[in-house]
């Protein structure tokens, strides 16, 4: 493309947020809420998290406190010893509390707005393109509404009749593609369909967008360490735990491990599906960590650990945590009602970095003084259809039902399926990349060979700040804080 074209692109991308009065937030600004100017801080006062207005950019960060509806410290949740059976404590970053209910709103965001900012992507004609096994497309529906451009999620058909519904009540086209999460190959083929018959299509492939990784890199890992620094009162941040999924969520322990070099990273990954443990295959009912490949964004040579969860301990889990029988049996175990009130708070793959955060603490023999961080990604609100499916499958879940899960799959949680990886580990792991990457999708070996320089990330990291003085001075040619200004001044604006 053109410098001139993209000049041309840019300037409709301009116009349209000038008549909409949309302005884009910094990385800084969704890094640290303080940044953000006060004017809009203000307006945001009255605008509900969920709706579709363009000051919800300005929620993508880990800071939106649901009580004032505006920011305050980063939303965690740290779980006992009561609960996890071992001594070192498990934090998690919380998703709920972004618009969408979940942390891939600001991947999309990643992946979207640098392109929008330097003329690749025109809103007025584009379609934004998000192949996803659940909650990316969700983010990527819900920021291509509130920048005013049409989208198209596409998402495997057995994902939950939740995610489905949310797409279809934002309007945005959806295409269901065979299998369920862990047919990641079934939503390429679809990319690759719609790149030969869509003209209008811009695909925003989160397995391969490094806005990806640099959003996790620049918000999600600052937001780790601010959370370390309020709550860690003198403990060691022993690492970062996260399923692999679309390998976004890793970059956050690439960013930890430049500022903690102690620090570990534990990928995870199903039982059912062991791609990174043993080059495996299969399905398996941990929604929204696709797998069967490694994505080409993953930093395999910066992953310390892998660890595989059994799908059946997840389900079982989300149960205990969400039933009435679950509840009782969590409080005779000592588990606070201030706890047991907040674990509706974590989705299927959030139990499942629970777990593997378990895992790695037995494993590295972690006590009091170390502490564990992990993502919980979205909230059981994604998942009520599976907790009723699992009644009908089932039969009601009892007491006996809890006191097993609790004894087996918490306290008796164990250090199998798990490797701690050497350094042709890793490369192992880099290496499968090629057949995906390089066999499919049309990457080069010397691309390849590229991302298993460390180099390559560390230049990629200093691209954020650029990217904050491109969403500046696009801000500033749109004009749009001095239109909220002109807005907030009129008179009777409440």
């Amino acid at each position: 493309m053109s410098v001139a074209v993209k000049d041309e692109i840019r300037a409709r991308a301009v116009q349209r947020c000038r008549e909409r009065g949309i302005l884009i937030p910094t990385f800084a600004q969704m890094r640290d809420p303080a940044a953000i100017d006060r004017t809009v801080v203000t307006e945001l006062a009255g605008v509900d998290m969920q709706a579709l207005d363009p000051l919800n950019l300005f929620r993508i960060g880990w800071h939106n406190d649901p009580v004032s509806g505006l920011f305050g410290e980063v939303n965690v949740l740290e779980l006992p010893p009561e609960l996890t059976g071992v001594e070192a404590r498990i934090v998690g970053l919380v998703g709920k509390h972004f618009p969408t209910g979940t942390h891939k709103v600001g991947a999309a965001f990643g992946c979207l707005v640098p392109r929008l900012i330097s003329g690749e992507f025109d809103p007025t004609t584009h379609k934004a393109v998000w192949p996803s096994t659940g909650n990316y497309c969700r983010g990527g529906a819900f920021d291509s509404a509130l920048l005013g451009c049409e989208s198209l999620a596409i998402l495997p058909e057995e994902m939950s009749r939740e995610r489905f519904a949310w797409l279809e009540e934002i309007g945005a086209e959806i295409l269901a593609t065979p299998g369920s999460e862990s047919n990641v190959k079934e939503i390429f083929d679809a990319c690759q369909e719609i790149r030969r018959t869509r003209p209008e299509a811009v695909i925003f492939n989160q397995f391969d967008e490094f806005g990806n990784y640099l959003w996790h890199y620049g918000v999600t890992g600052p937001a780790v360490e601010s959370a370390w620094k309020r709550t860690g009162d003198g403990g060691r941040l022993a690492g970062w735990v996260s399923a692999t999924g679309s390998a976004g969520t890793l970059a956050a322990g690439d960013y930890l491990k430049r500022h903690f070099p102690g620090a570990r990273i534990t990928a995870v990954e199903a039982l059912q599906c062991p791609t990174l443990l043993s080059v495996g295959f299969g399905a398996h009912r941990i929604e929204g960590i696709g797998d069967k490949h490694v994505p080409w964004i993953h930093n395999a040579r910066n992953t310390d650990l892998v660890a595989a969860i059994d799908d059946e301990a997840t389900m079982r889990l989300l149960r205990l945590f969400n039933e009435p029988a679950g509840d009782e049996e969590l409080a005779r175990r000592g588990v606070s009602e201030d706890v047991r009130a907040d674990l509706p708070l974590m989705g299927i793959s959030s139990i499942c970095n629970l777990l593997a955060a378990i895992k790695t603490a037995r494993y590295f023999e972690l006590d009091g003084d170390d502490i564990l961080f992990t993502s919980f990604t979205d909230s059981v609100e994604m998942y009520r259809t599976r907790l009723e499916e699992l009644e009908q499958e089932r039969g009601a879940y009892t007491t006996l039902d809890a006191a097993v899960d609790f004894e087996r799959y918490l306290l008796g949680a164990t250090t199998d399926h798990l490797q701690e990886l050497r350094f042709t580990d890793r490369k192992r792991i880099h290496n499968l990349k090629y057949f995906t990457w390089v066999e499919q999708q049309g990457k080069s070996v010397d691309e390849l060979d590229a991302l298993w320089s460390p180099a390559f990330w560390e230049d990629l990291v200093e691209s954020l700040d650029a990217w904050d003085r491109q969403i500046e001075a696009f801000n500033q040619d749109s004009g749009a804080l001095e239109i909220l200004r002109a807005k907030q001044a009129e008179p009777g604006h409440a």
